[in-house]
């Protein structure tokens, strides 16, 4: 396949399991993946395991060392070091700055850089505000050219209306669309 590919982690810290094997799966499809986390999944342990659990797991996996700094991440754009960048999960916080231009964390930064070689980002998004105040957000990025969106579906609408999370297991199949620059349909599951 040769082509390299970012796969950034934000704090959606529950789905970070489910990111593991999306991971897993877009490495045993070929790609070489760079690993990326920002600060807070970087560093944070939670109910849902430590930040060295799945710091280790990251570099298990793909066999290479975490981008988690912004002097990391400001490279992958001038050295073109990205065939395309996933952010899985994509937290509705995250979402907000990458649709404001604001490139303050590794993965911003990372996103930030990628995209002004006109390259693709796909989002795989995790939030309970999506249908709330990240709303906007995700409908600028939405239009924004070379992102793509894995489609995602209301993960809990009767304890949870506004949350909303990517369906994983289609990551790989919203990646290689993404690719050829088109989105997969339907977004909205």
């Amino acid at each position: 396949m040769n082509k390299t590919v970012g796969f950034a982690l934000t704090g959606s810290f529950c789905t970070f399991r489910r990111a593991l094997e999306t991971l897993t799966d877009l490495c045993e499809r070929g790609y070489r993946i760079i690993p990326i986390m920002s600060f807070n999944a970087y560093e944070l342990d939670t109910r849902f395991g430590s930040g060295a659990f799945f710091r280790s797991e990251l570099r298990r996996i793909t066999g290479n060392e975490i981008i988690h700094t912004i002097p990391q991440a400001e490279p992958i754009g001038p050295k073109k070091l990205l065939d395309a960048l996933v952010i899985c999960p994509c937290t509705g916080n995250t979402a907000a700055k990458l649709a404001a231009g604001v490139a303050d964390t590794p993965v911003t930064l990372a996103a930030k850089s990628h995209l002004r070689n006109q390259r693709p980002v796909v989002i795989a998004v995790s939030t309970n505000d999506a249908l709330a105040a990240a709303a906007a957000n995700i409908g600028a990025l939405k239009n924004r050219k070379n992102v793509f969106f894995v489609p995602f579906r209301q993960d809990d609408p009767q304890e949870k209306p506004n949350s909303v999370v990517a369906d994983f297991s289609r990551t790989a199949e919203t990646l290689a669309a993404a690719l050829e620059g088109r989105q997969v349909q339907p977004v909205m599951l």
